[in-house]
């Protein structure tokens, strides 16, 4: 059966050319029989519908008014109620307009039509983060570390950054057993999980230390090298000192260690670390290799002699420079986890991050080392499916010459280890080229 639609929703013109439609049905100001009906399959629309327009007509016809039907609903539409004051909404802070309901407060409207300005897109939401507050001194330091990662490549007047084909990163990062506070989402009438622990400010966790370097893929998307250099926990196995419902007594415990110092960290990266590294790399690639860590008081010197000692064997010259989708009951299990969170990422992704490191080098660099630029959006995976994604990124030539010349204004010749001098070489193999 057809929706037969009301007089309401009629448009004017739909009105209209029903209008038209039984007055030529009709003689001498009555309709013909069954020409109600007609009109009212024709038209998908009630009998009563069909009569209430040709009343509307003949009455126009009778005052001798041209037949123009329109809406006759009852009230006015407001459209006016949907514009947005621009000027008055610029005259508030950002703590009037930090929510819907403080800026709807402020402007006198109510939370509805914020929020239609939200939904009609009148009004964008941000999040905004606070960033780390620079001195002068950490903005230069950016901007001479950024720098250094350019190449003396000048294609087109852009000079290209480091391939970072011979860079390992390292960072730590805590997992925690489970979390304090979780959301889940069940079915109506399904019963609510219990959890628990001896205390919730003493959640069992462990550190784990990830050693990533810049996978390999050649033109026809074939991976050469991985990148993955190993996840390794900070752990130490112990016998059990007593039997219990879950083991014997004798049997080896696996427990985090909960106080991570640079002895640790030394045996760690000594014992484990670099001679994965060495098992890995591949044998074409440079042996030159540069380990980047952050500022972490645990991490190790680049002069440490134990260090040196083993990262300069093997014909290996290694320099140092300055889980939640997957529930775990225990700590053998948290540590099976991270590795499989590891071993299952994407080594495609890992080499796009490189290129987000490249781009926000670059970005560093247009801001004169500060820290207010969004990470740009390269479309990399678009990119990698039409076979255009690049290399590396690279850096206007005018924007390398503004960039030494602001540092030269601030008086900085050369920052102790010959980095502006090499910075300089560079820049004139560019110009030369």
């Amino acid at each position: 059966m057809t929706d037969l639609r009301s007089r309401l929703k009629l448009t004017n013109e739909e009105r209209n050319s029903i209008a038209q439609w039984l007055l030529q049905h009709s003689t001498n100001g009555k309709l013909r029989h069954g020409a109600k009906k007609e009109a009212a399959e024709m038209f998908h629309i009630a009998w009563r519908t069909v009569w209430a327009i040709w009343k509307s007509a003949t009455t126009q016809q009778v005052l001798g008014l041209p037949i123009q039907l329109t809406n006759m609903k009852k009230g006015s539409v407001h459209r006016d109620k949907w514009m947005i004051d621009i000027e008055k909404v610029k005259k508030l802070s950002l703590l009037e307009r930090s929510s819907i309901r403080v800026m709807a407060g402020n402007l006198g409207v109510s939370k509805s039509l914020v929020h239609v300005w939200v939904k009609k897109k009148k009004l964008k939401p941000h999040t905004n983060a606070i960033k780390p507050f620079l001195t002068a001194e950490n903005k230069l330091c950016r901007l001479k570390w950024s720098l250094n990662q350019l190449s003396a490549i000048n294609e087109g007047g852009f000079i290209k950054f480091q391939s970072m084909y011979n860079t390992i990163h390292i960072d730590e990062k805590w997992f925690y057993l489970t979390k304090n506070e979780d959301i889940y989402y069940l079915l109506p009438g399904e019963k609510e999980p219990y959890r628990c622990c001896k205390s919730k400010r003493f959640i069992p966790k462990i550190m784990f230390s990830c050693v990533v370097a810049r996978p390999i893929i050649d033109a026809q998307g074939n991976i050469i090298f991985y990148g993955k250099l190993g996840i390794y926990p900070f752990i130490i196995e112990e016998a059990a000192q007593r039997n219990s419902i879950n083991k014997e007594k004798g049997t080896l415990e696996i427990k985090p260690i909960p106080n991570i110092n640079k002895q640790i960290m030394r045996d760690g990266m000594i014992t484990k670390m670099i001679p994965n590294f060495k098992a890995k790399w591949p044998e074409f690639a440079s042996k030159n290799i540069f380990i980047q860590q952050d500022n972490a008081k645990p991490h190790l010197k680049p002069d440490d002699p134990e260090f040196v000692a083993v990262a300069t064997q093997d014909g290996f010259n290694i320099q140092l420079t300055l889980k939640d989708q997957k529930p775990a009951k225990n700590v053998e299990e948290l540590l099976k986890n991270v590795h499989e969170a590891y071993e299952e990422y994407p080594p495609e992704k890992l080499n796009h991050v490189f290129l987000t490191l490249q781009s926000c080098y670059h970005e560093i660099i247009k801001d004169k080392g500060g820290n207010n630029y969004k990470i740009p959006h390269l479309n990399k995976a678009k990119l990698a499916r039409l076979g255009t994604l690049v290399d590396v990124l690279a850096v206007e030539e005018q924007l390398l010459q503004e960039s030494i010349q602001f540092l030269n204004m601030q008086g900085i010749e050369d920052p102790g280890q010959g980095n502006m001098e090499t910075l300089r070489q560079r820049l004139q193999q560019v110009v030369i080229n």
